[in-house]
């Protein structure tokens, strides 16, 4: 459908609503990402029994200013080894890529009573986001492979072992995780019927039973949530960053207002990923029932609360997990969750295929089943090639000992 801000042509009223947006969605960025330093610093200070930031404004909530003030006056040294302009490049497309996806999310809009969602700025007639492409999933599926490339970059330009070690295991991971993410994405666009992440939230309208978390059956949440966090080097997979393996991963050699980019881009991205979460599988915007009492609170407050929900989560993770070995994580990425997306997607996709006719009950019977068995003989196959395998190299390791 496109923002109805340009339905009429363009006149510098609409240019000036659109600053003011872009405006809008940056400074809520870089205070989502504010607050998120500070909220994971305390709450995990709580979570392991000590204070957290204290001294630095109220509850400490002037640290994260303090810690940039404190990156602007540091020293900034480059490798005389690193490659000049990619060891510059790197962190300006970690941070563009964070601050682009949040372009395209909806934190606002009036879907009651099959409202189309617009809202009203300055009297003009727009969206409650910066900009709804018509494909707009496909923009953020983008997103999430260029930002990659910012920490592949960056380990690779600073001519050293340990960040190229870091950028080398952060790609692999992205390509083991991006197909499971990208299957349950692609669960949410066959349920919805739109690639725009505004007609995503607009079909999801009329309480919680709309939601894409129960349209799709739960289980695409769960594989986007695991992979969500496999793609933002979030503990337990944080192998990009190992600390006790790699001194510091691909950031190891940058300093200064260049290391704050990098910690930036990577604070924002959690902020982006659960709002983006929030979008596809729990009403974005929407109440959770769809009465006048809910909708006395407005819709950037439903936002908001829901995002705070997965930020506690993902500190949550941080928390008390251990790290993952990284066979381990190629395992539950490749073995697992790829799998596990495909399988259910298969389904989804017979389920909606038998629905096209609405008397067509036998068939749905018959495709669901066909799909199950489908399923089940494909996960067969996959645990008899993953034992042949695992013997295989289990008797390749005896072999190995006995020469020794």
């Amino acid at each position: 459908m496109g923002d109805p801000l340009f339905i009429d042509g363009v006149d510098w009223g609409d240019v000036a609503v659109m600053i003011i947006k872009v405006g809008l969605g940056f400074v809520f960025g870089l205070l989502a990402t504010v607050f998120m330093v500070w909220f994971e610093r305390k709450l995990i200070g709580r979570m392991q029994n000590r204070v957290g930031p204290k001294e630095a404004g109220p509850f400490g909530m002037l640290q994260s200013l303090a810690d940039g003030i404190k990156f602007f006056f540091k020293e900034d040294n480059r490798p005389a080894n690193a490659d000049p302009l990619i060891f510059r490049l790197a962190p300006y497309i970690a941070t563009v890529t964070a601050v682009l996806s949040l372009a395209v999310v909806p934190i606002a809009g009036d879907f009651r009573d099959g409202g189309d969602g617009t809202i009203s700025l300055f009297g003009k007639t727009t969206f409650g986001m910066v900009a709804d492409p018509p494909a707009g999933i496909l923009f953020l599926l983008a997103m999430s492979s260029i930002a990659v490339y910012g920490v592949m970059l960056a380990g690779w330009s600073s001519g050293s072992k340990y960040p190229l070690l870091g950028s080398v295991r952060a790609s692999a991971q992205a390509i083991s995780y991006e197909a499971a993410l990208g299957m349950a994405v692609v669960a949410v666009v066959l349920v919805s019927g739109t690639l725009s992440t505004h007609g995503i939230v607009a079909e999801q309208a009329g309480g919680i039973r709309n939601w894409g978390v129960l349209s799709t059956g739960l289980l695409p949440f769960v594989i986007f949530l695991i992979a969500a966090t496999a793609e933002l080097n979030r503990p337990p997979f944080d192998l990009v960053e190992a600390e006790q393996e790699l001194v510091g991963g691909f950031h190891t050699e940058y300093a200064s207002i260049r290391f704050a980019l990098f910690f930036l881009a990577e604070f924002m991205n959690v902020v982006t990923m659960s709002a983006i979460m929030v979008t596809l599988f729990f009403g974005g915007p929407l109440p959770p029932v769809d009465n006048d009492i809910f909708h006395l609170i407005p819709g950037p407050i439903w936002f908001i609360a829901k995002v705070m929900v997965f930020l506690f989560i993902f500190v949550w993770f941080r928390a008390t997990l251990p790290r993952l070995r990284y066979d381990q994580l190629m395992n539950l990425g490749w073995k697992v969750m790829i799998p596990a997306a495909l399988g259910w997607l298969l389904a989804l996709s017979a389920i909606r295929l038998a629905r096209v006719d609405e008397n067509s009950d036998w068939n749905l019977v018959l495709l669901i089943g066909g799909a199950f068995v489908v399923f089940v003989a494909a996960l067969s196959l996959l645990l008899v090639g993953i034992r042949a395998g695992d013997r295989t190299y289990d008797a390749e390791l005896r072999e190995t000992a006995a020469r020794r």
